[in-house]
């Protein structure tokens, strides 16, 4: 994995156009997701900016690897930083394939290697690439540009990644696909982020730190997500991360975190005399219709099924919510709670099933989620 510490120690910027940070001192370490929050004009993308010199400090120092930001040549620099911002900024006239190829024509990379590596990480972020390599970023939709845009940041395996407001400009349906994603490309590859949000529910979500900022570019706590949740620093993070804290903790658990129930399945071709038979000695009115890659197609009534049939996508009845091992549970309940059945169908990566998520497993843990022990409360 290619990653690098990150540290401010002691960083300012005077106040001008780009706003104000005092004082600013954390350390990232390795690999791990840093989400800088805080309200309008806190400092956070000043902050950010800093790290590749579109920002420089007027005090302090900001090091990767221990090696001051300012003593690095700024082109070399920004090469080696991977850069994501909210407009995606490619580049109108290339095509996707050259728009994600661009750091590594930049470093010299063959022509074979760059198309290789570009090929890699349009499949990475879950694009195909005989789709959209040879369109313009005009033809895709927001979200395929803002993947492209997380595309070409990575395309040189740089150590550090810094993305302001990233998924900002897109809707919520887009924008949960895209941080479920992101977070999904994360485990694979690792490398050390700082992202830029507003909101405090996706820096939750995203940060395996986060530092809250306030105005005047003041850093107001520096912490896990649990922690930050459990225990509010001051009456101003309090009152930021707000008073739903129970359940905001929710979006620190996924699907793989809770016991799923196995369900009842049956595979299309099947005899419906097996599949009934089987439902019944479950004692489950209910059972899961799965195709011959194991994906879920949807729900079949058991005693709906005549004995002389073999079972077809025309049995399907009722649907449910569809959730990924990666998904908050936050999420899935919230899923569960607006669908007509309450009870989720949960996939691999691959789109295979897993089981199924109940509303009474979501209970048991947002119990014991919001209870005083698990939020340190004597």
């Amino acid at each position: 994995m290619n990653q690098a510490t990150v540290e401010f120690r002691h960083v300012s910027k005077a106040y001008g156009p780009q706003g104000a940070v005092v004082d600013l001192s954390l350390l990232v370490p390795a690999g791990d997701i840093c989400v800088l929050v805080g309200p309008s004009g806190c400092g956070k993308t000043t902050s950010l900016k800093m790290v590749n010199r579109l920002v420089e400090p007027t005090s302090g120092q900001v090091l990767i690897d221990g090696q001051d930001v300012m003593k690095i040549e700024v082109t070399e620099l920004r090469r080696r930083i991977g850069y994501v911002i909210q407009q995606i900024g490619l580049f109108p006239h290339q095509t996707i394939a050259e728009n994600v190829g661009t750091v590594p024509r930049l470093m010299g990379w063959d022509k074979r290697r760059t198309q290789r590596r570009t090929e890699e990480l349009l499949e990475l972020v879950g694009l195909d690439p005989a789709r959209v390599r040879n369109r313009y970023p005009s033809q895709l939709s927001g979200g395929e540009r803002q993947r492209v845009g997380v595309a070409r940041a990575m395309a040189a395996e740089p150590p550090v990644m810094l993305m302001d407001e990233p998924f900002g400009a897109v809707d919520p349906i887009v924008r949960e696909r895209l941080q479920n994603e992101f977070l999904r490309l994360h485990r694979q590859l690792g490398t050390t982020v700082l992202f830029v949000t507003h909101d405090i529910d996706e820096a939750i979500k995203m940060g395996t730190r986060v530092a809250v900022m306030q105005q005047g570019g003041h850093l107001a706590q520096y912490a896990p997500p649990t922690e930050l949740l459990a225990h509010p620093a001051s009456e101003f993070v309090s009152r930021f991360v707000g008073v739903d804290r129970g359940l905001k903790r929710m979006s620190l658990l996924r699907v793989e975190d809770v016991r799923l129930e196995p369900g009842v399945v049956a595979h299309v071709g099947e005899t419906a005399q097996t599949a009934r038979r089987r439902a019944l000695e479950a004692e489950s009115e209910w059972l899961v219709l799965l195709d011959e890659r194991d994906a879920p197609l949807g729900w079949v009534r058991a005693t709906d099924l005549a004995e002389d049939q073999r079972l077809s996508v025309d049995h399907v009845d009722a649907s449910s919510p569809l959730v990924h091992h990666e998904t908050t549970l936050r999420d899935a309940l919230s899923m569960l709670l607006t669908s007509a059945v309450q009870t989720a169908v949960v996939v691999d990566e691959r789109g295979r099933y897993s089981g199924t998520l109940t509303l009474d497993e979501l209970g048991l843990a947002f119990r014991s989620e919001a209870s005083p022990e698990s939020a340190g409360v004597a």
